[in-house]
């Protein structure tokens, strides 16, 4: 399987896009490697190339400050439209970017277009739980949906949960206020009674501190708030990470207590840092794009290409596709 990097996007691209892409060779036997960006600057940070890694050349690159549609359109050679239409034209089987996130929803949308029965593309991320893993979707790439759009976000995290994370019986809820069906926006009080006359498992209303008790497989809102959850986790994982090295760093007593439970706070961290799940699934779109974080370093985009591999054999949109004719 060939799976394309924009090579340009993200904070440290294109070392850690690079690197990482080295990490997933050593670990993942059966894919092949598409850098897209500056060619001289990637070719630049290899002794050799390898002969799973392929360099794309593209002259421009989206900035963070771009607007996602005017950039997507007069920025035709940059490393995400190049990147895309690798997928587009059949050349790359996934793409990945820790770039414009914008740019990415408006140029997959726009180019590869969405999956029949879609309306709009929802970002799902996976989250640690109490329980295993939940699926929250969407964590930004529709700010201002309509309910049939998050019953749409439902049925696709439904399929995700399933046939990636494994779960045999897939709770959705929906985030909210308050547990009550009377409780939220117009908005959120149409969503809820949507998914309600759905055929998922639908368990109502989840307060935010709910989120990561694992009641729910898939945790279904709106752009605006999932990103804002998002942020928060990975704020709260580093903030995490600071306080224990301050509190353990005290006095001798603190510090033995540390070396003793290293290894609990080597997992801990593990289990809450985002590096580790690499990117979020695009959902909806005719192809396979892996969002990461901008931030997003050598482990990250090893892992993001570890996602799309997974996302590939799973063959998700032809699953959606499936399900989407059992609900109609």
């Amino acid at each position: 399987m060939k799976i394309v990097l924009d090579a340009m996007g993200g904070d440290y691209a294109p070392d850690s896009i690079v690197k990482g892409a080295l990490r997933a060779l050593d670990e993942l036997e059966d894919i092949e490697i598409i850098l897209v960006g500056n060619e001289n600057r990637i070719r630049g940070l290899f002794d050799n190339l390898p002969d799973r890694i392929t360099i794309y050349h593209a002259s421009q690159v989206v900035n963070m400050e771009d607007s996602p549609t005017a950039s997507v359109r007069s920025k035709k050679d940059s490393s995400i439209n190049v990147a895309v239409n690798l997928v587009k034209n059949k050349q790359a089987d996934a793409l990945i970017t820790a770039g414009h996130t914008g740019a990415a929803v408006c140029s997959t949308t726009l180019n590869l277009g969405l999956l029949p029965g879609i309306d709009r593309p929802g970002i799902a991320t996976v989250l640690p739980t109490l329980k295993g893993y939940s699926l929250l979707i969407d964590a930004g790439a529709n700010i201002d949906p309509r309910p049939s759009h998050l019953l749409q976000y439902a049925i696709m995290g439904e399929v995700y949960s399933k046939y990636v994370l494994k779960k045999q019986q897939v709770k959705v809820g929906l985030l909210n206020i308050g547990e009550e069906e009377s409780k939220g926006t117009d908005f959120l009080k149409s969503s809820h009674k949507l998914l309600s006359s759905s055929n998922l498992d639908f368990v109502g209303n989840l307060e935010g501190a709910d989120v990561f008790s694992g009641i729910c497989d898939v945790i279904i809102c709106d752009g605006f708030v999932g990103n804002i959850t998002l942020k928060v986790l990975e704020g709260f994982a580093n903030s995490i990470a600071i306080l224990i090295k301050k509190y353990l760093n005290k006095n001798l007593v603190s510090k033995l207590g540390g070396l003793l439970a290293r290894n609990a706070f080597k997992n801990l961290y593990k289990e809450i840092n985002p590096a580790e799940y690499g990117g979020a699934l695009l959902l909806g779109v005719k192809g396979i794009c892996i969002i990461s974080h901008g931030s997003s370093k050598t482990k990250a985009i090893k892992n993001a290409i570890r996602v799309a591999s997974e996302s590939i054999k799973h063959d998700i949109n032809k699953h959606i596709l499936e399900e989407l004719k059992l609900e109609s």
